[in-house]
């Protein structure tokens, strides 16, 4: 985003990058899978109305189907435009682009780089990209704590925390971008890193921007199981998050077996392994019910050993790491917080509901996904937002605002005061919280369940008296996590009917039933 401002925008006062953690420390960089490239001049077995229809389909009819068309159109520029920054993707033998297929999709339609880490090949080329820019200033470890907005519904700029410091500092701009990613930390299971609080989505509410599609969370089916911590190289002290078997893998031929080594994905879904992730995930979930285990299997056995640790380098350390004997071709797996669907709610130009507030990526509700995320639709929709966006604003005058009304005064007096120091133990109600929601508002839910995580929640803000101040960066992070917690339930229990990755057992009435994407679902 900020790279594609600084190509086609006038700027005056430049830009700057703000990040509560190191910049290439985000959910993009953990992406395995790959991204989506729409190309049938070189891939004639696709097209956009193909794209469209299987993205439609996997979000149950409800995305904006102008949304999807537009990023679908624009895939092929944006690869393009990556290529010509320097993003290597992986090639064929003869020198041509390697497309994949993955879950839900009808073609091969995959771009990797590196194998599996084509998440973070785009991160690093980008934000190399970012640090030598002339226009383009970078804060690490600091956190927006504040959107500054005034009595006219319109975003004059962010109250900025630099933990390091501990220091508060107001930045002004007439254009202020959130592209904060996803809410995987609020459940005690996540591919998400521990960056992932769900803080973009709490200062849009709490400015009064408008939230959309909050209850539809998706969960991979997935995430690398193990019991012990992670130590080592590869994951220092403990992890906070699951690492990501990627649904490429199943892509190219692995199954999924029960505790008892038994396949059993063909009694869920005609396609088996390859069906939609949310139907992959209660698959998954239900045989762990059934048979009392902590996982399932991935048996990679179809593909050959040696063959998987040259196509997937990245699951081969993280199993390596967590010894794990992939000879024997079984990898314990179960499925974690991956996805959300929901957010902020954007039209086409990003705009959100407040003047000079945009947002993009994961954060942002643009009505691509619909109900349920098509497999590496992700960074294709970052990409092409990103370079929408810097349209957008190449229109605009970017001139820091010059003056500033009592909203945005007494905004800035509420955090001009030493914050009382945090009474409670942060930690222990980020644990309560993430199991909470992980409990009663997963993979399935009941109206109990919600109810029940609706009692938690309130219980953890009773305790910390509902407070917007706060003396540290975990005391910010904790009440984001509150905020999106709170509306994630109160979506879903006002969303009685299951669809997509929301999944209401209490409103299936009979054993088998029609799920959403029009095939059987069997409970």
């Amino acid at each position: 985003m900020a790279l594609s401002v600084a190509r086609n925008c006038r700027l005056k006062d430049g830009i700057l990058v703000v990040t509560k953690s190191k910049m290439n420390e985000c959910n993009s960089k953990l992406a395995q899978g790959g991204i989506v490239s729409v190309m049938p001049e070189i891939n004639p077995a696709d097209s956009v109305t193909s794209h469209v229809m299987d993205t439609i389909k996997a979000g149950c009819g409800l995305n904006d189907f102008n949304i999807v068309r537009f990023v679908s159109e624009n895939s092929a520029f944006v690869i393009n435009d990556l290529i010509n920054l320097g993003v290597e993707f992986d090639k064929k033998d003869d020198g041509s682009l390697a497309f994949t297929l993955e879950a839900a999709h009808s073609v091969p339609r995959i771009l990797h780089a590196g194998g599996d880490s084509t998440g973070s090949v785009i991160e690093d080329k980008l934000v190399e990209l970012v640090r030598k820019s002339e226009f383009i200033d970078v804060y690490e470890e600091s956190s927006a704590v504040e959107l500054l907005c005034d009595n006219k519904n319109s975003c004059r700029g962010v109250l900025i925390y630099n933990s390091v410091l501990d220091c508060y500092e107001a930045v002004y701009s007439n254009a202020v971008v959130l592209a904060t990613g996803g809410i995987g930390q609020l459940y005690e299971y996540t591919t998400n890193p521990d960056i992932a609080t769900a803080d973009g989505i709490a200062l849009a509410h709490l400015a009064g921007a408008d939230v959309c599609d909050m209850e539809f969370i998706q969960f991979h089916p997935t995430g690398l199981k193990v019991e012990n911590n992670f130590t080592g190289s590869v994951f220092p002290n403990t992890r906070p998050n699951m690492p990501l078997v990627s649904e490429a893998v199943r892509g190219v031929g692995a199954k999924l077996l029960n505790i008892n080594k038994q396949p059993f994905m063909e009694k869920y879904h005609p396609k088996a392994e390859l069906a939609p992730r949310d139907v992959v995930a209660r698959a998954i979930f239900t045989e762990m019910e059934k048979t009392g285990a902590k996982n399932v299997y991935l048996d990679i056995s179809p593909i050959g050993t040696e063959k998987f640790k040259v196509r997937f380098p990245s699951i081969t350390s993280f199993c390596n790491e967590c010894s794990i004997d992939l000879e024997k071709g079984l990898i314990p797996v179960a499925p974690v917080a991956h996805y959300f669907m929901g957010g902020i709610k954007v039209n086409l130009n990003m705009e959100t509901s407040i003047n000079n507030l945009y947002a993009i990526g994961e954060v942002a509700r643009t009505g691509f996904h619909g109900a349920n995320r098509l497999a590496s639709n992700s960074l294709l929709e970052c990409v092409v937002c990103a370079y929408k966006l810097s349209d957008v604003l190449s229109q605009r005058s970017l001139d820091a605002p010059k003056s500033f009304d009592s909203k945005i005064k007494s905004t800035l007096e509420m955090y001009d005061t030493d914050a009382l120091g945090d009474i409670f133990e942060t930690g222990i109600l980020r644990r309560m919280l993430k199991k909470a929601m992980w409990e009663n508002a997963g993979i399935i839910r009941t109206q109990e369940g919600l109810n029940n995580a609706l009692r938690v929640i309130d219980d953890i803000q009773l305790i910390t008296s509902g407070r917007r101040v706060f003396s540290t960066k975990d005391g910010y992070e904790l009440r984001n996590s509150i905020i999106a917690s709170k509306l994630i339930v109160e979506a879903a229990i006002e969303r009685t009917v299951s669809i997509g990755a929301h999944f209401r057992e209490d409103t299936q009435n009979i054993e088998e039933t029609v799920n959403n994407h029009g095939e059987i679902f069997v409970k």
